[in-house]
């Protein structure tokens, strides 16, 4: 049999790291390259794969009413290694998914190294991948390097789409004030007690509240260079203080809504706000303020965060930040296969691409991976149905969207095609989100069935 040429994964985060495994799982050699340590970013702490920047957390599990766990249920089916670990270093947290992030990396960087196939090289590619490599997946995320990112844009005559994604604190718990806080998951979700237990409570009343909005408003605010004023923000990912410059009572109804909550303490008092805390770690020694994405200062943050009650001695692990993220126009630039139209050797996956969240992304290289690697072997695999959770996103970005008005997107119900009224399309929310997860299940098997790779004959 004649050798089979690698194909270069460029960027080693949830994308990367997972079609580098999908890739070789299916008998192509595949050459990692990860430009940590030597080249560093002002958001990775470490060098380890899959490390996860912001977030631990993977958002709801729930395969039968919620998009996102519907994505984690088709990603596991698909042999998925960023879900393996994610699975297996979960940490209570409600009916979420979040994840001991330190080995979660750890493991998926053992694994990776440890692949025959796979070959992992440290150091930044600076520009366009040289022309010999006939088969590369960028996958380089929000943070691709400047030089890579200004070759593209040469590439294809695009001026670059960008927004700002913040980075929300971490506490240590042993400094968090248990007199005030208390442990429990909203409206006690979960099927064990640590699952009803997994997030820590801070209430306030409607003078804390009021004090609390007054100080995110007035303080110090990050300056923007004057080429990034205008770039937008992603939606699902605002900073508390913008969404508070939105309106006063805006975060009691986001982040700091006071629903589905008993505080012990004074259990005859119904809070005006509740700010939560979830697990960051396996140990329960750190806690990240759900929701606080932040652009304040340093300085202004630790003074803001300990006016909430509970957390009026918090010693900080990080303080938040914010950071510019990158995307292509991919609606105008990707074909259906996630290959850039003016370059098709260079096949996109990721945040990059203009989906936005942990799971959306490894999703994303989950397929160029795949996509890649049947290439390789002589095969087409076409994406999968836009009826499940990763044909409608790969069609949303793809062609799906509006290339004109074009922003980063998660995953949910609203990309899916609708459901005949037969399987539920004049029902009831629980009846057509549960009509959209059995029929993307069944689509999403009968397209794995069908799409089953192996090497191509000599």
């Amino acid at each position: 049999m004649e050798k089979i040429a690698p194909i270069h994964v460029i960027g080693g985060g949830m994308a990367g790291s997972e079609a580098a495994w999908q890739a070789a799982s299916l008998g192509v050699p595949v050459i990692l390259h990860e430009m940590r340590p030597q080249t560093g970013t002002f958001a990775h702490q470490t060098d380890g794969l899959a490390e996860m920047v912001c977030s631990n957390s993977f958002r709801s599990d729930d395969d039968e009413q919620n998009a996102v766990g519907l994505l984690h249920w088709e990603m596991r089916a698909l042999d998925g290694l960023v879900m393996a670990s994610a699975d297996a270093h979960s940490l209570p947290a409600g009916g979420a998914l979040a994840v001991d992030r330190e080995p979660f990396s750890r493991w998926i960087t053992e694994r990776l190294a440890a692949h025959p196939l796979i070959t992992i090289e440290r150091g930044e590619i600076a520009g366009l991948p040289p022309a010999e490599w006939d088969s590369v997946i960028v996958a380089t995320g929000p943070l691709t390097s400047p030089a890579l990112a200004q070759a593209v844009q040469g590439l294809t005559g695009e001026d670059g789409l960008a927004f700002f994604d913040a980075i929300a604190p971490i506490v240590h718990f042993e400094s968090v004030d248990l007199s005030r806080a208390w442990f429990q998951s909203r409206y006690d979700k979960g099927e064990t007690e640590a699952e009803r237990t997994a997030y820590l409570n801070c209430p306030m009343d409607r003078a804390q509240y009021e004090a609390f909005i007054d100080a995110l408003l007035a303080a110090e605010k990050t300056e923007f260079k004057d080429w990034e004023r205008d770039t937008p923000y992603f939606e699902g990912c605002l900073p508390i203080e913008v969404m508070a410059e939105r309106g006063r009572e805006t975060l009691r109804f986001g982040p700091l809504k006071p629903v589905g909550l008993t505080n012990p303490h004074a259990p005859e008092v119904k809070p005006h706000a509740v700010v939560q805390l979830r697990r960051d770690n396996a140990l329960g020694t750190l806690f990240n303020i759900v929701g606080f994405q932040t652009k304040m200062k340093y300085g202004a943050q630790a003074k803001v965060f300990r006016m909430i009650p509970g957390l009026e001695n918090a010693a900080f692990a990080r303080l938040g930040g914010i950071h510019r993220n990158t995307f292509l126009n991919s609606p105008r630039l990707l074909d259906d296969r996630m290959r850039l139209r003016a370059r098709p050797a260079l096949r996109f996956a990721g945040q990059v691409t203009g989906v936005e969240g942990y799971v959306e992304s490894a999703a994303m290289g989950l397929l160029a991976g795949r996509m890649a690697a049947a290439e390789r072997l002589g095969r087409d695999l076409p994406p999968p149905p836009p009826t499940t959770a990763m044909g409608a996103l790969v069609n949303h970005i793809t062609g799906g969207a509006e290339a004109r008005t074009f922003q980063p997107m998660n995953v949910n119900f609203g990309l899916f095609p609708p459901l005949p009224e037969a399987r539920g399309g004049r029902r009831g929310r629980k009846e057509r989100y549960r009509g959209y997860t059995d029929r993307a299940k069944a689509d999403l098997a009968a397209w794995r069935d069908a799409a089953a790779l192996a090497p191509a004959p000599a």
